[in-house]
């Protein structure tokens, strides 16, 4: 029997997989083709026929490989595509799961097995979607200079995924989801995303919660440092205006935005000549999709009511990686993220540790945990905060960036998954209390765990023994108070 759901657009036809139903590939907007490519997401025509919904779509155009989840991906511009998986269609009105995904702005796609939300729809009755949505140069080059059509260039990807959670909102009952009870989530890049709605004014309304993994409303361009990165992608690109970029292959902007990323980065978002902290290509601020910093906005009381669940892992940044580390190389990282004293911390509450422990740990907290530390102590309440804790048995990785990832879904039975975790015992008991606390944030809005109060700064660990702890490392937090 054919499984056949039905959206504003036209009807869908999916398939079971995993003891779930599958509906993969459709279209949310136009594809941004053509004139539309640099432009706002615009409606998509109706479909006359059933559409095939049963194999994922293409990511966005990118250049992928190398990463833990993002291996070679077949893309095409025509990208603007989601995917639901459900118990069953029915008026059931099941909450819902949104999940951004991560890369950086710049490679990714829903389709990741990781991002598998087959076991949230079986042991949560929850309908999962994942999105894609454009990135690097298509999706967050400031063109406004060139006029209207382009106000919101600089961050077209968020603009997308808005246009993602409207979908959503008009069509997930068809699918037995509650639109009034959407948590939107994401890990790096997907978690600074969810932040950046949660600033958004245009995103306001479309969701309950959120769910911020090692990302959280830090990582965005001012106005000037986008238009920097504008002037240098077109110079790269050989063009001087809109007309010229619009009839360029997408082989031939990818390979000018490296070349920006080479000549602008010399670190993962550390080390740039922007005069900031942030990567090129990322969302930029003065739109109307993002008049302010999103965690000014938050500080200013917008979606104060939206329940937040954010937080980091102890030892992000050895996924990338430093070469050699001596104490100069240190000392210099340190005192331009901070000043003196957060080495000086450091030091003292890590004796014995080398010089590549500490960069790990200094590197890790300024892009990651403070951040998710400084979200939460912007909103007066509804908010929730965690640490990963469990290490790889992989020695060099730690705690690292994406380790979570499939602990948080129930996924480390798929692919990749073992490799990145090393061998040994299965950690089933972490994932179990992890995914348990995610399952419950979205059904419930609370993830069984206290709430962070900046008296007693709670916190869930999660390790092989989890537990609320307050104010873990809280020297090393104290630290970066009043640095940015």
């Amino acid at each position: 029997m054919a499984v056949i759901a039905t959206t504003r657009t036209g009807r869908v036809q999916g398939r079971e997989k995993d003891g779930v139903l599958l509906f993969a590939g459709i279209p949310y907007v136009a594809a941004p083709v053509g004139g539309r490519r640099l432009r706002a997401p615009t409606p998509h025509d109706s479909w006359p026929d059933v559409l095939d919904a049963r194999k994922f779509g293409p990511a966005a155009p990118q250049i992928s490989g190398g990463g833990i989840t993002n291996p070679p991906v077949r893309w095409d511009e025509d990208c603007l595509r989601l995917n639901v998986q459900t118990p069953a269609l029915d008026d059931a009105g099941r909450p819902v799961l949104v999940w951004i995904h991560g890369g950086g702005y710049r490679t990714g796609q829903g389709a990741v097995p990781w991002y598998n939300g087959a076991r949230f729809a079986a042991n949560g009755d929850i309908v999962a979607v994942t999105i894609n949505y454009r990135l690097g140069a298509l999706g967050f080059t400031d063109l406004s200079r060139f006029g209207d059509d382009f106000a919101t260039s600089g961050a077209n990807g968020i603009a997308d995924q808005i246009a993602a959670l409207e979908w959503v909102r008009d069509n997930i009952a068809g699918f037995g989801g509650d639109p009034a009870k959407v948590t939107i989530a994401g890990e790096s890049a997907g978690g600074f995303s969810v932040g950046t709605l949660l600033g958004s004014p245009c995103a306001e309304g479309l969701f309950r919660g959120v769910i911020a993994q090692s990302g959280a409303t830090h990582h965005c361009l001012s106005n000037r440092a986008g238009q920097v990165v504008a002037d240098r992608f077109l110079d790269a690109l050989g063009v001087d205006n809109v007309v010229g970029l619009e009839a360029a292959s997408v082989e031939t902007i990818l390979e000018a935005q490296a070349d920006v990323c080479r000549a602008l980065e010399r670190g993962p978002g550390l080390d740039t000549q922007l005069g900031e902290p942030v990567s090129a290509f990322y969302p930029v601020l003065g739109c109307d999709l993002l008049p302010e910093a999103p965690l000014d906005a938050i500080r200013g009381g917008l979606n104060a009511g939206v329940r937040v669940l954010a937080g980091s892992n102890r030892d992000e940044t050895t996924l990338w990686g430093y070469g050699e580390v001596d104490n100069e190389r240190l000392e210099k990282t340190a005192a331009r993220l901070g000043d003196d004293r957060i080495l000086d911390v450091y030091r003292r509450t890590r004796p014995g540790a080398s010089a590549r422990e500490l960069m790990t740990a200094i590197t890790s907290d300024h892009m990651f945990r403070i951040p998710a530390i400084r979200l939460a102590e912007a909103r007066a309440a509804n908010t929730w905060l965690y640490q990963f804790n469990w290490r790889s048995r992989i020695d060099h990785l730690g705690a690292t960036h994406a380790l979570e990832i499939p602990f948080a879904f129930d996924n480390l039975h798929q692919a990749g998954v073992a490799a990145f975790i090393g061998e040994g015992p299965s950690p089933q008991p972490v994932a179990d209390a992890m995914h348990g606390a995610w399952t419950r944030f979205i059904r419930d809005g609370n993830p069984g765990f206290p709430a962070y109060t900046t008296e007693r700064r709670e916190t869930m660990v999660f390790d092989a023994t989890s537990a609320t702890v307050e104010d873990p490392d809280g020297e090393e937090r104290a630290a970066w108070e009043g640095l940015r």
